[in-house]
């Protein structure tokens, strides 16, 4: 065989290989599967999957090869042999054929055969390859074998019997997610896939391995048995419970989301989804869905019909025009309606506009802002700085990238957080502070050293920082630490949609969040907020909430909205709704409709034009959406007002409010299977083993925790994760939302 190339015009780092007579040329070092995957060319396969290492477990992939005229002795996988300059795969010929139907065959000896009962029936990879390559009649008449299932957590359904071996979903936990929590027991044809310590599943990214079976073997426990893949409809949409925006398809059947898969976009998610993503639709099916115009009349609820519903709310909002209307959106509302809700307040003669809810530190007047590096390349950074974030539960997804940055380019990752949480990466340093010292502890000479020396340095700012009462401050310190080392500074949005208002102008002329609060208006209105758990300072929000008339646009009639509402009108969620939203980067990204709005909800950005046209308005003349979006063309984002800094006094113990993985937004927080999660912890505290014992309490004890505005009761976790002189404290539960931020004293109950 000659050494010279077959095509001498081929970049160095190319060969030239012939695939069923087709010249093609691929990647030194790339395998066989790729190039035809590449070029089209089907090749059978179970356990390949291109995000995944390499297995050659199934034997599926089995082809025949040729190099400089001789045949390779037997089949080769075709997942796990490379390419070489000449090499001649045959996919077809009748070596390739008979290899893969034997393959095939012991594949199928010990399933159960069980497709219509199986709910991967309709979209399972045995079956379709099965289809080509399978015998009518099996050879096989001896006893199956069979596996009992585990119960591996709410997500997640088991058939192990039907495994097949190919080690998809335990790569994915190991590689992927980073938890090794699947593996296999036993050898042979014994071989079974479940968890080590018969535990369920605690990674957020657990119903990835769904679809990464080829089998029926791991199911949607909360599709199972449901419908049909060829009954339901799919639906490009987004993802609303963080700014990523994975991309999605939400399966829908007859007007209802049934479930959620990724929709692949290697800009944003890749091919994954967060279980925050893909379970929440279970929420839109809540009972105290919002689905019909309600009014408070003498201090009791009754239905009303739309006119009277928007007859009433636009009595509200015009008798109190000007300064003594508030307006607040949830950060998660779109670019259209939020763009609406800036338009109308600004021809009600409202300066009092705010989407940041989580916020307590305004003095800066900061807003989101894109990250400094695409998120597809955080992945190739050398070095990473965490500041203050929980980042595998706030973006789980940016989490796993991060991950993949460390394992496959060595990179090393730096975290200042009051806790150590728990990350599935390495940390290559740690500074556990209290959220007061984040600032400072960016000014550590050796970690900007390190910085200085990176190729690609980035500095991540997470909601522990963004959310603190001195947040201002924390800004100041990643900024000067970017500019001082040449990092990139990324600073996560409070909100999934929080870039997209500040944008649409959903930002503050006169007063914000907090400055509303402090010094009451007369009339508020609320889009999609749910009052007692989305307030940073809940005990300030429904007092000034209690005192005003509230016109509430709202996805439910819940216990807090009807406390402090005077009128509800229904509003559909994102999954309802065609809208778009802003993700990190700074795309905007199309979501279109999947399910029906329950009763007689309607689009928010209808909801707004009719309260615009009831209210006589200019401006609110549009019929479709198309015409809002004409409407608002053009209209640049505002500059907010500065308002005051957080207050962060008082005495005892610093609080760490962290927010809740699956306590997020109001769906997530009606999303069973979820809140059913073992991430999702019960309300508590978190308490150094120092400060425990100065307290006198012990792990399992209650304690009573008194802030400056609210108090509360919870149970007392004694973890040395936590910094001394700080309390860890998950948001989004009603039973911490009194106590704010800032410091509390804590003590045995």
């Amino acid at each position: 065989m000659s050494a010279q190339p077959v095509n001498p015009n081929l970049p160095p780092d190319h060969v030239t290989v012939f695939i069923d007579g087709v010249e093609l040329t691929a990647p030194k070092g790339s395998m066989i599967i790729q190039a035809a995957d590449k070029a089209g060319i089907a090749i059978p396969r179970f356990c390949y999957h291109d995000k995944l290492a390499v297995a050659a477990n199934c034997r599926m992939c089995l082809v025949d090869t040729e190099v400089g005229g001789r045949s390779a002795p037997k089949p080769s996988p075709a997942c796990a042999t490379p390419v070489m300059d000449g090499l001649k795969v045959f996919t077809r010929n009748e070596k390739a054929l008979r290899s893969q139907r034997n393959v095939m065959e012991f594949l199928l000896v010990n399933h159960p055969l069980d497709c219509p009962v199986c709910d991967q029936g309709g979209e399972c990879e045995l079956q379709d390859v099965a289809m080509g390559y399978g015998r009518s009649v099996s050879r096989f008449a001896e006893r199956k074998r069979v596996v009992a299932d585990e119960d591996i957590g709410p997500l997640v359904a088991t058939e192990m019997t039907r495994c097949i071996h190919c080690t998809r979903c335990v790569r994915f936990t190991a590689e992927i997610a980073g938890t090794y929590e699947l593996g296999g027991m036993y050898r042979g044809e014994n071989l079974q896939i479940g968890t080590y310590d018969g535990k369920p599943l605690t990674t957020e990214l657990s119903g990835n391995v769904v679809d990464v079976c080829p089998v029926g073997a791991l199911t949607n426990k909360v599709f199972q048995f449901r419908a049909r893949p060829w009954e339901l409809v799919a639906r490009e949409s987004l993802g609303y419970h963080d700014p990523m925006g994975s991309n999605l398809y939400l399966h829908v059947r007859r007007g209802e989301v049934l479930r959620t898969v990724p929709r692949d976009n290697e800009a944003v998610n890749e091919c994954w989804l967060s279980d925050r993503d893909r379970y929440s639709h279970q929420g839109l099916q809540a009972a105290d869905r919002a689905s019909v115009p309600l009014r408070k009349v003498d201090g009791q609820w009754r239905e009303v019909s739309w006119a009277e519903g928007l007859a009433a709310a636009a009595a509200i909002l015009g008798a109190n025009r000007g300064d003594a209307l508030g307006v607040l959106a949830h950060p998660a509302t779109s670019n259209e309606e939020g763009g609406l809700l800036a338009l109308l307040a600004g021809e009600l003669g409202s300066g009092n506009l705010d989407h940041r809810i989580g916020n307590r530190d305004f003095s800066d007047g900061a807003v989101a802002e894109p990250f400094a590096l695409p998120l597809a390349e955080i992945g190739q950074a050398d070095l990473v700085v965490l500041v203050g974030s929980n980042i595998r539960h706030e973006l789980p997804l940016l989490h796993a990238r991060l991950r993949q940055a460390q394992v496959k380019r060595n990179a090393r990752i730096h975290a200042i957080n009051p806790v150590d949480f728990d990350f599935t990466f390495n940390l290559a340093g740690k500074r556990i502070v209290p959220p007061s010292q984040l600032a400072q502890a960016l000014g550590d000479a050796a970690l900007r050293e390190a910085a200085r020396g990176a190729t690609r340095a980035v500095v991540i700012v997470g909601a522990i920082a963004e959310n603190h009462p001195q947040a201002a401050a924390i800004r100041v310190a990643a900024r000067d630490f970017a500019a001082a080392t040449g990092a990139s500074l990324c600073r996560i949005p409070q909100g999934a949609n929080a870039l997209g208002l500040a944008r649409a102008g959903v930002v503050p002329a006169a007063r914000g969040v907090a400055a509303m609060f402090e010094q009451p208006r007369s009339a508020y209105l609320l889009h999609g907020i749910e009052p007692g758990l989305d307030f940073a300072d809940t005990a300030a929000a429904l007092k000034a909430l209690n005192a005003a008339q509230v016109v509430a646009l709202s996805h439910y009639a819940c216990e807090s909205t009807r406390a402090v509402a005077d009128v509800i009108l229904p509003i559909a969620a994102l999954p309802e709704i065609e809208a778009t939203l802003t993700n990190l980067d700074g795309v905007e990204q199309l979501a279109h409709a999947g399910a029906k709005p329950p009763g007689q909800a309607r689009e928010g950005w209808r909801v707004l034009r009719a309260l615009g046209g009831e209210l006589g308005l200019p401006g609110f003349e549009f019929n479709d959406l198309a015409g809002a979006r004409a409407l608002l063309q053009g209209r640049g984002p505002v500059a907010p007002r500065a308002g005051r800094a957080g207050e962060a006094g008082g005495n005892g113990l610093e609080l760490a409010l962290v927010p809740a993985i699956y306590r997020v937004d109001a769906v997530v927080r009606r999303a069973a299977a979820l809140q059913a999660h073992p991430l999702n912890r019960a309300p508590g505290i978190a308490l150094n083993p120092d400060d425990a014992a100065r307290a006198g309490l012990v792990d399992g004890a209650m304690a009573k925790i008194k802030a400056a505005h609210g108090a509360a009761t919870l149970p007392v976790a004694v973890d040395a994760r936590v910094a001394a002189g700080v309390a860890w404290i998950d948001g989004g539960h009603g039973a911490t939302a009194p106590l704010g931020a800032g410091r509390v004293e804590v003590v045995k109950a």
